[in-house]
């Protein structure tokens, strides 16, 4: 008698957590060349006064190799920090990010790197910079090095609301950072270097003038701070929604981007303007836009670590149903 009520009881909770897992279904959504396979391949030659080298640039997206132009990418979501630069008539790359081979696919690999550009072989510049893959569009050709945020559209339209960020991953990282800007010594700083996941969901309006401003719907933010050598597949950050200021996870780094620290994109009269995030909305409001990325460096423009590596395949979003 025992052993059957002890039966009965196993199948009741048995049927009630497949109730529970059933109410909880999911559904996990790829983003568009979020599998990491398709790659073009940008052939792009150096001008004759810095070496003319001949380098090549890899975005993500499909399409045949491009020759020595400027990219925009009308068919992919996903830019790339790897950029073609034209300043003063001299036409110059920075890579970054690079397709890798893996199982039947690839994956990407981002990297922090030394761009070093020497001048008729007379003196040299070396500049930092970090891998990074964003939903956005990176602006071609770059004409100058100042604030590098106005070169890049941040974010996409969007309207989901997802509940976590879904993607494989592994890592090398936490190194001492340096900071080389091209115009000063390079100096080293005592603060480790720390490969970054950033999603945030905006509601975004332009006023009259062009300005364009957000309040913050959600928030997922996650920094590496130590190498992780074998993949981590089906990783998962979860996405808060709502003011996250005074919870337990909620980091500086977290904060809402305004000011200096202000993401940009280009307003409806085709000019390029800082998003200014001026507050955090409330957990229900209407979501108009995504901000996505990943990089190899946290410390922002010309800073970081050259061992300072990130890869990353399978980018999804996880909904619950």
């Amino acid at each position: 008698m025992i052993k059957f009520e002890k039966k009965q009881l196993l199948l009741m909770l048995m049927f009630l957590s497949s109730l529970y897992v059933y109410s909880q279904k999911e559904t996990v959504t790829p983003i568009q060349f979020g599998d990491m396979n398709q790659w073009m391949v940008r052939k792009i030659t150096e001008s004759a006064i810095i070496g003319g080298n001949t380098k090549y640039l890899y975005a993500i997206a499909s399409g045949d190799t491009l020759i020595d132009k400027p990219y925009k990418n009308t068919k992919s979501p996903w830019a790339v920090s790897s950029v073609l630069a034209k300043v003063k008539g001299i036409t110059k790359t920075s890579v970054t990010v690079f397709p890798e081979k893996r199982d039947n696919g690839y994956c990407a690999r981002l990297e922090t790197r030394i761009e070093e550009c020497k001048v008729l072989g007379l003196f040299s510049i070396k500049v930092l910079a970090s891998g990074a893959i964003f939903l956005g569009e990176m602006i071609e050709p770059v004409t100058g090095t100042s604030d590098p945020q106005s070169k890049l559209v941040t974010g996409v339209p969007f309207t989901q609301r997802p509940n976590a960020l879904e993607y494989d991953y592994k890592v090398v990282t936490g190194g001492l950072k340096i900071k080389a800007t091209g115009f000063s010594r390079q100096s080293l700083l005592q603060e480790k270097d720390r490969a970054e996941t950033q999603l945030l969901l905006q509601h975004r309006w332009e006023d009259t003038n062009g300005n364009v401003f957000a309040t913050r719907v959600a928030t997922a933010y996650e920094l590496f701070e130590k190498t992780v050598e074998s993949w981590q597949n089906g990783h998962r950050l979860p996405i808060h929604y709502g003011d996250i200021s005074k919870q337990n996870y909620y980091r500086s780094y977290m904060e809402l981007k305004n000011g200096d620290n202000a993401y940009y994109t280009r307003n409806s009269k085709g000019k390029m303007v800082p998003i200014q995030e001026i507050g955090w909305a409330n957990e229900n409001e209407e979501v108009t836009h995504i901000v996505l990325q990943f990089a190899s460096s946290n410390g922002g423009a010309y800073i970081g670590n050259t061992d300072s590596r990130l890869w990353i395949d399978n980018v999804k979003l996880v909904y619950n149903r």
